[in-house]
């Protein structure tokens, strides 16, 4: 394996804001923790249902393909997420932000075993603009982790280098990203990812 850690795919913050969200079930023996990681790794490439596993009040997110069209499968490289988070759409996103994934990995190691995904801000695969499509600037990553130790399952969400997408063509844009970015570095971005976290490793009643 060329990653011995799921920490070595999440980049390293160098500049704007970073964030830290997880969620954790500990099972009595380790045949349980290897079923239920393989449930929540699962539920993390199935990301037409992210809203249902966050629940009310969160935002909706599509899996598209590299072009921008709305795909029924599980995530793979080169896809886009379109996301439509409450309140006011991006204009340049036609309604949306977007993201891309850029890397999804499972890695293991003596340690531990687990699946990331991360993506970060991209434009709008459905129009000519060139500026991306996101309240964040392209700097930003969001990294997907479900990851088993031991007894021990786990999901996290890991944001680095996020900073408000002020160079946005769009004048309406640069005033929407700015509250946007400001309000999800504070409340809705630690309601929204907890939220997941919290659902990705939902124990089935």
């Amino acid at each position: 394996m060329e990653h011995k850690k799921a920490d070595d795919l999440i980049p390293q913050q160098e500049a704007g804001v970073e964030s830290n969200t997880e969620a954790e079930v500990i099972f009595s023996n380790e045949q349980e923790a290897r079923l239920f990681f393989e449930v929540a790794c699962e539920r993390l490439v199935n990301v037409n249902a992210w809203h249902d596993y966050a629940g009310t009040g969160t935002a909706e997110f599509s899996l598209c393909d590299g072009a921008g069209n709305e795909v029924q499968r599980t995530a793979q490289k080169g896809d886009h997420f379109k996301i439509d988070i409450p309140g006011p759409g991006s204009m340049t996103g036609e309604g949306y932000d977007w993201v891309q994934i850029e890397a999804i990995e499972k890695v293991e190691s003596p340690e531990e075993e687990s699946l990331v995904i991360r993506v970060r801000p991209a434009t709008n695969p459905h129009n000519e603009r060139t500026d991306t499509a996101h309240f964040f600037t392209e700097e930003a990553t969001s990294n997907f982790v479900i990851r088993r130790q031991g007894l021990k399952v786990k999901a996290e969400v890991h944001g680095r280098n996020e900073k408000p997408n002020v160079k946005a063509e769009a004048v309406v844009d640069k005033a929407r990203n700015a509250a946007v970015a400001t309000g999800a570095i504070t409340a809705f971005s630690k309601y929204q990812w907890k939220s997941l976290v919290n659902g990705l490793v939902k124990l089935d009643p």
